[in-house]
């Protein structure tokens, strides 16, 4: 699994960490819609857009970067300026560039300084947050996929266990969990599900009424729906929309409808 692809779910399914990451309030997220854009006429796909639901708030682009990439500004403003010729929205924008560390942001940013100095391009290097223990449980969650595994073994435990006590919404705890368990196996490539969920306690948590609860809440939305959330995932992944329309068994057009 690409490591980007599990930030994008991330930010689809939980898009108030990503303004609780650039400093803004959780409560912002409700005015955002997550989604990936195709740059038309070109070979470009932007994975990651905070499309505001009001014309006041800025367009947010998201590039997360786990490896050292000469071209990654100049083709960024390249998709970016393509995107606002194309569309021409109101909105002013902002971008928002997320890395491992700070060792692998080696691009020059010459071009394209007087972005950078006026705060409209914003670095977040991960390893540099600060300890998981300290960090809201969202970002903590982003965090977890940076450490080491002698590390992240006993920082998914807690993170597991304040995911449990912390998050009221029993849909959003079994979303947590699953994320969790996702960047688990991404860490743990060895170890099969099963291992993973027993080393974690997550079989036993799966058990539990207020999993099972939760469990059946997701199934009352629907085989469709379903399907329908999957698409961004499957599109951060690298898959076409035609390649996602035969897969779950959509129309390319249905496809289309839901990565926007």
């Amino acid at each position: 699994m690409k490591t980007d692809s599990i930030f994008y779910r991330l930010f689809q399914e939980f898009p108030n960490i990503f303004f609780e990451l650039i400093g803004n309030s959780q409560e912002t997220a409700t005015e955002y819609q997550f989604s990936s854009v195709e740059v038309k006429q070109t070979a470009f796909r932007i994975d990651g857009v905070f499309l505001p639901e009001i014309e006041e708030n800025p367009i947010y682009f998201v590039e997360v970067q786990f490896q050292a990439d000469s071209e990654i500004y100049s083709r960024l403003f390249t998709e970016i300026n393509l995107y606002l010729r194309q569309n021409q929205p109101e909105n002013d924008w902002f971008a928002v560039v997320i890395y491992r560390t700070r060792s692998i942001d080696t691009a020059k940013t010459k071009h394209y300084r007087e972005s950078f100095a006026c705060g409209r391009v914003t670095r977040i290097y991960l390893d540099e947050l600060g300890e998981i223990a300290s960090l809201p449980i969202g970002i903590a969650t982003i965090k977890l996929v940076v450490e080491n595994e002698d590390k992240a073994i006993q920082q998914a435990r807690e993170l597991i266990t304040r995911t449990s006590q912390e998050i009221d919404s029993v849909q959003k705890k079994q979303q947590l969990l699953q994320l969790i368990e996702t960047i688990l196996v991404y860490k743990f490539p060895s170890m099969d599900i099963e291992e993973i969920q027993e080393m974690f306690g997550l079989s036993d948590l799966k058990q539990t009424r207020v999993y099972q609860q939760a469990f059946a809440e997701g199934e009352q939305k629907g085989i469709e729906e379903g399907k329908l959330l999957a698409v961004m995932p499957m599109l951060a992944a690298g898959l076409t929309v035609e390649q996602i329309a035969q897969a779950l068994g959509l129309t390319v057009k249905e496809v289309r409808k839901a990565a926007k």
